[in-house]
């Protein structure tokens, strides 16, 4: 599938119809249909193995959706079909899923720089150069963590973690551990840590969703409910549909798990927004000063593309101008994974399939 030999232009750079950038979901989902029609391709995962990135999450962490709506084509999810499963059962399906296809996935691969000459992609990663007709980006678009500045205020003392870092609380020292970001991660991240000491939450409530997904109503009827919308109703080809879009682009949405009365039985206590350091100390909004002897930041994650050396963002624009992920400014480049690509559950394991194909 990838020529070794001389490239078409003459460089030693490999020879490959199409590169997908990115071995999680979106890009086996990819490579699965490619694979299908017959195309060359290879799959190019920066991780040392696939399903990686998701093994690298904290340690108690479960999908939201349940086992039946996280297959990927030609291979459903083996676990009950109303379980949730946990991030390593993701991780090891991902890894079988490309082993079962026989997906062409490269890892400990990082891609540096895309760009295009003569009609041609060029593809530069960790040790190794391709050359393409076709790239397909198949990552989402959470790939760095939002930090504030005034983090390398705060007294080196207090131990620092985001959320990536973060696995479970046996990593954080004895005393206080404030978490900033009280959607789905900050919540589950506090709630655990609560039983052995005291845990601080600090962020705008969102909101939360008025069912237990764990329950007999939430299993049955309000969960294949939401994934209905997300996956039918709520897409660019609606009104209802880019109005979501909008408005999730701007703020999240309720946290889904947790519940604000599992919070307060578990004593933990909500405090402002921490909104700079005083005297290396967290600040909130009310003015107050907390003295945790940890801090977990869980403030969410934004694309970077800085790699992608090609004009198709608008100035300032962090994602790239696309429709459904194709781009016509930029014929040959595609994108799949993007959250709202298409329609609610495009950055889920729900929806990377139908995106792909």
């Amino acid at each position: 599938m990838v020529s070794s030999d001389a490239s078409r232009d003459g460089t030693d750079a490999e020879d490959v119809a199409t590169v997908v950038i990115g071995g999680g979901q979106a890009g086996l989902a990819v490579g699965y249909h490619l694979k299908h029609h017959g195309l060359p391709f290879v799959i190019l995962d920066a991780n040392h193995r696939t399903g990686d990135s998701w093994r690298q999450r904290w340690d108690s962490l479960r999908l939201f959706t349940p086992a039946w709506a996280n297959g990927l084509p030609g291979g459903p999810f083996p676990a009950p079909r109303r379980s949730y499963p946990s991030k390593n059962e993701v991780a090891d399906y991902l890894e079988a899923y490309a082993a079962r296809f026989e997906l062409p996935v490269l890892t400990d691969t990082r891609v540096e720089r895309v760009s295009r000459r003569d009609g041609r992609f060029r593809v530069e990663a960790t040790g190794r150069r391709f050359v393409a007709d076709d790239v397909v980006v198949a990552m989402s678009g959470y790939q760095t963590i939002r930090i504030p500045p005034f983090a390398d205020e705060i007294d080196p003392a207090i131990v620092q973690l985001s959320s990536v870092e973060y696995r479970n609380p046996g990593q954080l020292p004895d005393g206080p551990v404030l978490v900033v970001g009280a959607h789905d991660t900050g919540t589950e991240i506090a709630l655990e840590n609560a039983a052995e000491r005291t845990a601080w939450l600090s962020g705008r409530d969102p909101g939360q969703v008025p069912f237990r997904i764990d329950r007999p109503f939430g299993r049955r009827v309000g969960v294949p409910a939401v994934m209905f919308m997300f996956h039918r109703v709520m897409n660019v080809r609606n009104p209802l549909g880019r109005k979501v879009r909008e408005n999730l682009h701007r703020k999240a949405g309720p946290v889904v798990r947790i519940k604000r009365k599992d919070l307060a039985a578990a004593g933990v206590e909500r405090v402002p927004r921490v909104v700079g350091a005083l005297d290396g100390l967290p600040a909130l909004e009310d003015g107050r000063v907390v003295e945790p002897a940890s801090l977990i930041w869980c403030t969410g994650f934004g694309p970077d593309f800085s790699w992608i050396d090609l004009p198709v963002f608008s100035d300032g624009a962090l994602e790239p101008t696309h429709e459904r992920g194709i781009l016509p400014s930029e014929p040959g480049l595609y994108f799949v994974g993007l959250p709202f690509l298409s329609a609610a559950s495009s950055a889920l394991l729900l929806g990377v399939g139908r995106d792909a194909e």
